[in-house]
């Protein structure tokens, strides 16, 4: 056990104001999170579901800066934990109750509320394995990961938006059905890639550079057919993953 003495010197060594950066970037997911709730009521799909995949965006990128200024810590460990709940469970929730699921009402607010549950679980999971094996990188988890439930969740207001003859009471009840299952997903014991898979050589780096500038380019002219497009493509690798065996997973 670390001596309390220690801590104290710990807590009064000055920090730079880089090492912040990290933090900051967490607490404006969070933010982005609570707006796309705010624009939900307003009615405003396309900024609310924007704000959502800005908030995926942050998730992924707050944890390499950390890495990289070698500024991690057990409050930024837990404030990324708290912005996942808000940003891929509490947002995403409302997101669909307010333009999907308020046909089925009562039906809908409990999918809602299994889902929120279960991106809860599966963050609770995660920490606890993570903690458990300190050391050992995530190549592959254990369960959908809670950005990728989110994106999984999103999928009716998606289709949705794409085809606006599906809104009726019976596409409230499929989507109440679909946020089930993806909520049991999470929490499930399939094994889902890590973004850590991904490697790029130097010499292709500036081509998939001009890559993600382009994808972010076009996602602000066609949100809604480029994010379908990403749906399935995610189903697809989820598939994949799922029919094959992984020994090295996030919960052993």
């Amino acid at each position: 056990m670390e001596d309390p003495r220690q801590s104290r010197d710990k807590a009064r060594v000055p920090l730079r104001p880089t090492h912040l950066l990290p933090n900051m970037m967490t607490l404006g997911a969070i933010c982005a999170g609570l707006t796309s709730i705010r624009f939900a009521m307003d009615g405003n799909a396309v900024l609310a579901m924007s704000l959502i995949v800005f908030a995926a965006v942050l998730d992924a990128l707050d944890g390499m800066l950390a890495r990289l200024l070698k500024s991690e810590s057990a409050i930024g460990a837990e404030l990324d934990s708290l912005a996942d709940f808000v940003n891929f469970g509490v947002a995403p929730g409302m997101l669909l109750y307010i333009w999907v699921l308020q046909h089925s009402r009562s039906l809908g607010w409990i999918a809602v509320l299994i889902y929120c549950l279960c991106c809860c679980l599966r963050l609770a999971r995660y920490n606890v394995s993570s903690k458990a094996d300190p050391g050992v990188p995530r190549v592959v988890f254990t369960g959908v990961p809670a950005p990728g439930g989110a994106v999984l969740a999103l999928l009716p207001l998606v289709l949705q938006q794409n085809m606006p003859e599906l809104i009726d009471p019976i596409m409230s009840q499929i989507t109440a059905v679909w946020l089930v299952a993806v909520g049991l997903m999470m929490i499930s014991r399939i094994t889902t890639p890590s973004l850590k898979l991904i490697r790029i050589s130097r010499d292709k780096a500036p081509y998939m550079m001009v890559a993600v500038l382009g994808l972010m380019a076009a996602f602000l002219t066609w949100p809604w057919p480029l994010l379908l497009l990403a749906e399935f493509g995610y189903l697809a690798v989820l598939a994949r993953f799922a029919l094959k065996r992984h020994p090295d997973r996030d919960a052993r």
